[in-house]
Parts: C-alpha cells; sequence; structure tokens
C-alpha cells in the first residue's frame, strides 16, 4: 500500500469510526464492527490502529478536528463580532451542523478513565471556550457587546451549552430544539448586553 493510498484509506477508516461510535456508542464499539462497516478486514483495522482503544481515542479526535476546523473557518472570516457569535452558538449546539454530540457525551464520560481521551476531549472544550471569548472581547473592544469578563462569559455560555445539549440529546421531548435555542440566546443577551433578537 502507497503512502498516499494509506492516508486516504485512514481517513475513510476513522470517519467510518465515527459513524459507528455516533451509532453504538464508546463503549459498544468493536474492531470488528467498524471492519464492517467499511467493508475491509479487521486485520487492515489493527493495521492502522493496533488496538480498539487506539481506534477510539484517534477517531475521537479525528471528529473533534472535524469541529475545530468548522470553527477556525468562522474565526479566520470576515465577518464581525456578532455574526461570527451567531455562527458560533448554531455551530455549538445539537441542531448546529455538528452530529456528534452522542460522541461528545460519550468522550466526556470516557475521558474520567482513559487519559488520551481526556486529553483530546479537554484540548476540544478549551478551544471552543477560548475562541468564544476571543469573539467577545473583540465584540467588546468594538463596543459591539458589554461585558466585563469575556473569558467568564464564554465558559458560563458554553456550560449552559454542553447542559442543554446532553439534555436535548440524550432525553427526547424533554426540552425541545427551539427551547435550547431560545434560552442559549437569552442568556448569552444578558452576558453580552444585547436583546434576546440581535441573536436569531
Amino acid at each position: 500500500m502507497t503512502r498516499r493510498a494509506a492516508e486516504v484509506r485512514l481517513d475513510a477508516l476513522l470517519r467510518t469510526a465515527c459513524d459507528v461510535i455516533v451509532e453504538r456508542g464508546l463503549a459498544n464499539t468493536r474492531t470488528a464492527d467498524v471492519a464492517q462497516a467499511a467493508g475491509v478486514s479487521q486485520a487492515l483495522v489493527f493495521y492502522h490502529f493496533a488496538t480498539k482503544e487506539r481506534m477510539l481515542a484517534q477517531a475521537f479526535a479525528y471528529a473533534a478536528e472535524r469541529d475545530l476546523a468548522r470553527l477556525d473557518a468562522v474565526l479566520r472570516s470576515a465577518a464581525g463580532p456578532l455574526m461570527k457569535l451567531k455562527k458560533i452558538l448554531r455551530l455549538y449546539a445539537p441542531t448546529g451542523r455538528s452530529k456528534c454530540w452522542p460522541m461528545w457525551i460519550d468522550g466526556w464520560a470516557e475521558s474520567l478513565r482513559t487519559p488520551e481521551l481526556e486529553r483530546v476531549s479537554r484540548r476540544l472544550d478549551l478551544r471552543r471556550t477560548e475562541a468564544l471569548g476571543a469573539v467577545i472581547a473583540d465584540g467588546v473592544r468594538d463596543g459591539v457587546f458589554d461585558c466585563d469578563d469575556p473569558s467568564g462569559a464564554a465558559w458560563r455560555i458554553n456550560g449552559l451549552i454542553d447542559g442543554l445539549a446532553v439534555q436535548v440529546a440524550v432525553h427526547d421531548r424533554v426540552i425541545s430544539r427551539r427551547t435550547f435555542a431560545q434560552w442559549v440566546r437569552l442568556a448569552t443577551a444578558r452576558e453580552l448586553g444585547l436583546r434576546p433578537e440581535q441573536l436569531d
């Protein structure tokens, strides 16, 4: 297998592993499940990952990098702070482009026992919070937001998103996605001296 072919195959295996993990959960995903879903031998899965634990950790990191790439695209855009804020809120929400909330919930739980997953989870959480804090700080500097503590506001907003997203993802119909979005807009508006409708 050429190096390029190996890289393409590895990328395809990681994408498949993410799909299987979202469907089955980290604890219930086996290398055989990923091999079957990818249409390859289990030996090839072990060739790329060596162990099931390595496969799960690399798939989790792969999913995190995809989400961080979307976040970086928002941060690099020419949009102003308010538009970037709205895009980030949509991106972070379980109603946004990320379909990985079941994986993030599993990852947080497994991070209590698996150092490699904890490192990836922490990096994702810190990057998300730092990015939101930077956008808030830019908005304060430009006079768009009124906030004395952009970093603290970012942690509180992200904490609310994470907590409510768990409820939306795990407990069907306890909190609707519409209610989720309304509560996040309301809390964010209060943190930043905005009217909730400015975040629509």
